[in-house]
């Protein structure tokens, strides 16, 4: 028969293993509701590269921003020439302003309508893992075709997130000197239309009305060495600019930023310290 005492000692136990599974189950939802709102709150910014390049061309970018305390985490992204997408390294609880440098395995793929749909690869799997509902794109040369046919191809789809802000680095949106258009002969209008469009540029025409409405920030960069040819040397100035004609009328705002001199040829402005500053300053102030 139980004392007294060993009665209330019992009762006691009962009550402090009830208040436990309590209180074990109270932390757990309450950590796992902090862990959901801060994935939802990543907004990443990804960086493509251009035309026979790398990963390695994004790095002076990713490495300055990092430098300049606008970010603290860096992950890759591979892409396959399946397009299945590998990623490296984790966004933590901590992370702030992930930075994702994408590289594509077929680094010379022209069919900018895959190159579109290997950064939705990208942007499902980070959504998958981490949640995301916004990112912003970095571009640079054939880089920027991958955004503006991602754009062409899946803007429309609710599901997937939204695109905040987009940087376009040496844009050749209607033509590569050289190959489809030659220095000093593009000419646009007023409204940024060129007078001779390519079979691309003729593509991305449907941007000016399925571009999202109200929704993206847009810094257009482009490159003049100087030298008479209104040129980063690969890319005219008038095919980089063109872009405005696409877009300007559709976005929450579009600003130009022309480089110049030496090191606003084609391949060192993905280096140039002014590139650096201006992505500090608009991705991220």
């Amino acid at each position: 028969m139980l004392t007294k005492y060993k009665k209330i000692l019992i009762l006691a136990v009962l009550v402090l293993l009830i208040f436990l599974i309590g209180y074990t189950h109270t932390n757990k939802r309450v950590t796992q509701s902090a862990e959901n709102v801060t994935k939802s709150t990543i907004v990443p910014t990804f960086f493509l590269h251009g035309y026979g390049s790398s990963y390695k061309a994004e790095q002076h970018m990713t490495h300055y921003l990092v430098e300049q305390g606008d970010s603290n985490t860096i992950i890759r992204a591979n892409v396959s020439k399946s397009g299945v997408v590998e990623l490296s390294g984790v966004i933590d609880k901590q992370a702030k302003h992930s930075l994702i440098e994408i590289n594509y395995e077929n680094n010379k793929n022209t069919n900018y309508h895959q190159d579109g749909q290997w950064l939705k690869n990208v942007i499902v799997a980070l959504q998958k893992q981490y949640k995301i509902k916004e990112f912003n794109a970095v571009g640079h040369s054939m880089g920027n075709m991958s955004i503006v046919f991602y754009l062409l191809d899946h803007s429309s789809d609710s599901k997937l997130p939204k695109l905040a802000k987009q940087v376009d680095i040496a844009g050749h949106f209607n033509g590569i000197l050289g190959m489809d258009d030659q220095a000093n002969q593009m000419v646009l209008n007023s409204q940024g239309k060129p007078q001779k469009m390519n079979a691309n540029y003729k593509a991305l025409l449907k941007l000016r009305t399925i571009y999202p409405k109200n929704q993206v920030k847009v810094l257009n960069i482009y490159g003049d060495r100087d030298d008479g040819s209104h040129s980063d040397g690969s890319v005219s100035n008038t095919s980089s600019q063109s872009l405005r004609y696409l877009i300007s009328d559709r976005t929450k705002s579009y600003k130009e930023l022309k480089i110049i001199g030496k090191d606003a040829q084609h391949s060192k402005l993905h280096e140039n310290k002014v590139v650096d500053q201006a992505l500090n300053t608009f991705l991220f102030e």
